[in-house]
């Protein structure tokens, strides 16, 4: 038999401390540190799978890989494969399921406390020398608000948006999960949309980002928002107009913002979205939401197990749409 050719375009995605298992047949693996865009095809040359988790595999690259067979996307999110042409092409395209669930709504809530309870902006008072220059025990610079009693919008009712909502309802926070832009009658679950835009405390976002939800908040939306909400972003960047946040933020329509992605990654240094960076109501995080040591190792065991499921005759997880 011969062996399977294995390549990982982008493996310091996983961190160090992360144990990758060689899979149960007879491969060769190897890994890339990064690859550049101008790199992927060299690297894939005679490789039937291709790993990646966010190194773009678009259709100029797949027409020149007639040996690729399956991709494995490190990740939930399958937008940087050009899965039409995965289609066209007979190439299986697979991903990460049901691995953040514990990872991703701890972070989305370290960042709203954090920012509902100003920690930030206290650290860097108390390491500035305000807390001396108080003269008191305590200085009441910066506004503090509780959770409990508070509502949480949420965008995206999958796995990661009804871990989000537990956290929240014990924090005894209200709950609503908001209906697709410009749909009605989606059944009990769901809030209308402007109905959350209104009446939101906080807004976290858990949905993927196909066409339809690319720039779902923008200007527009952040102006019909009621209660100056906290927007988190833990999903993908380009969900929000960083431009209109920022707008948004200036003037006072949002209460503050913590977001874990931007697009691309890393931003560029003059980018709106560093400006957003540099604001004392915004907290930036570098897409570590979904990266705890026990997130990671559940993800890597499971891209093995995907991978020997397609060896075997098998595939799992097999994505299939815009998803």
């Amino acid at each position: 038999m011969t062996d399977k050719k294995i390549v990982f375009l982008d493996a310091d995605t996983l961190s160090r401390d992360v144990v990758l298992r060689s899979p149960d047949f007879a491969h060769e693996w190897t890994n890339h540190p990064a690859t550049r865009p101008a790199e992927v095809v060299s690297r894939l040359a005679g490789a039937e799978i291709a790993v990646t988790n966010k190194v773009r595999l678009d259709r100029q690259h797949l027409h020149q890989l007639p040996a690729l067979r399956l991709v494995a996307v490190a990740a939930t999110g399958t937008d940087c494969v050009d899965k039409a042409a995965c289609a066209e092409l007979g190439i299986t395209v697979v991903n990460i399921r049901d691995y953040a669930g514990i990872t991703v709504p701890e972070h989305v809530f370290s960042l709203v406390l954090a920012l509902r309870r100003n920690l930030v902006a206290y650290r860097d008072d108390v390491r500035a020398g305000r807390w001396q220059e108080a003269g008191q025990f305590c200085f009441h610079d910066h506004p503090i608000r509780d959770l409990a009693g508070s509502t949480i919008g949420i965008i995206g009712e999958g796995a990661l948006g009804q871990g989000v909502a537990a956290l929240a309802r014990a924090f005894g926070m209200q709950v609503m999960f908001a209906a697709h832009k410009g749909v009605d009658g989606l059944g009990p679950l769901y809030t209308p949309w402007d109905d959350v835009l209104a009446g939101a405390d906080v807004l976290s976002l858990h949905c993927p980002l196909i066409p339809a939800t690319e720039g779902l908040l923008g200007l527009v939306e952040f102006e019909a928002m009621r209660r100056r909400p906290l927007i988190i972003n833990t999903a993908r960047g380009p969900l929000i107009r960083d431009e209109d946040l920022e707008i948004a933020l200036d003037r006072g329509l949002v209460g503050g913002a913590g977001l874990d992605v931007t697009m691309p990654e890393p931003p560029a240094k003059d980018s709106a979205f560093m400006r957003l960076a540099r604001r004392p109501d915004t907290i930036v995080t570098p897409h570590i939401a979904w990266a705890s040591v026990e997130a990671q190792q559940t993800l890597a065991d499971q891209l093995v197990d995907l991978i020997e499921a397609y060896a075997a005759g098998a595939p799992r997880n097999v994505v299939s749409g815009e998803f």
